[in-house]
């Protein structure tokens, strides 16, 4: 037997103040976008902002259904609007935030399976790394280098 170690290592910021001005400003859009959600049911609110490369910021926000496996995630929406809009341009970074009238997030919220899938893929589609910022409403924000560092042991093109 052998035993394969994964490492990751996530950079912790005590407010947006402290990250790289254009993460920070992509947080802030992040937030905004909350008020785009449509989140009846849950009243857990997601929002994602994506920078591009030519320095565009498109947002995306959770958009619910009552058949809860028809829900379209607020990362998704942002990467899909990003492919739609501006098919040939690499995506920087993603800031994901989050808020729950029921019971307030304060703790970064990380993206689920098919949303870290979604983010591998598209790194791999352009050959970059896909930095990910993360917060809940308020605390800590996570900092990742690569979003492949959400999903170590990811499926992709080469299994195929």
């Amino acid at each position: 037997m052998k035993k394969i170690s994964l490492t990751t290592s996530i950079e912790v910021y005590a407010s947006k103040d402290e990250l790289p001005e254009k993460f920070e400003h992509l947080l802030d859009e992040a937030k905004k976008g909350l008020t785009k959600s449509y989140a009846p049911y849950s009243e857990f609110r997601v929002s994602a902002a994506v920078l591009l490369a030519n320095g565009e910021i498109l947002t995306g926000a959770n958009q619910e259904n009552a058949a809860y496996s028809m829900c379209l995630c607020a990362e998704r929406v942002a990467l899909s609007a990003a492919s739609s809009e501006f098919p040939e341009v690499q995506i920087e970074a993603i800031a994901i935030t989050v808020e729950n009238k029921n019971n307030p997030v304060v703790a970064p919220a990380a993206p689920c399976g098919a949303c870290r899938q979604v983010l591998s893929e598209t790194e791999d589609r352009f050959n970059n790394k896909i930095k990910v910022i993360l917060q809940g409403e308020s605390g800590e924000i996570y900092l990742l280098n690569t979003a492949k560092d959400l999903l170590p042991l990811f499926f992709d093109g080469t299994f195929l």
